[in-house]
């Protein structure tokens, strides 16, 4: 039964990973994922940014018994910047406050991967109204990548 239910959890997954990949910015980082993580934290503060949690998804997984290469996210956000997106079209809340994942793959690389805002405001259908945010915010996050990865 357990084998099943692995199966039918990488089949669910894989087909997630196909329909997701294009609005996923992968950026390759220098340093190990717990430095990757400090370094986009200190930036993120640095610019008053909110951080609303930071979730360590692999020791979640060995408390469940599992095993996960380094997996952590970090959801964080501006909620002046981000409430003048939901006032374009409020279904955009789904996807804030934004967040950045920072994972080993299994070739022992470190990534940061974070939604790109132009393929959320298009999936929201924000036009003119919430262009000129969504230029700062894909800046920003660009910026806040950049401090988290680069030697």
């Amino acid at each position: 039964m357990r084998h099943i239910l692995i199966a039918i959890a990488v089949v669910l997954l894989s087909f997630s990973l196909v329909h997701a990949g294009n609005d996923l910015v992968n950026v390759k980082s220098s340093h190990d994922v717990k430095t990757t993580v400090e370094l986009l934290l200190k930036a993120l503060n640095a610019k008053g940014m909110k951080v609303f949690a930071v979730i360590d998804h692999a020791e979640g997984a060995k408390k469940a018994g599992n095993e996960l290469r380094p997996t952590t996210l970090v959801i964080f956000g501006n909620p002046k910047i981000g409430s003048k997106l939901m006032q374009c079209n409020q279904t955009v809340g789904i996807e804030l406050p934004m967040k950045a994942l920072i994972w080993k793959d299994g070739r022992g690389q470190v990534w940061l991967t974070y939604i790109d805002p132009e393929e959320i405001a298009d999936r929201h259908n924000i036009k003119d109204c919430g262009k000129a945010v969504v230029k700062k915010i894909k800046k920003a996050l660009k910026n806040f990548a950049a401090a988290a990865t680069k030697p």
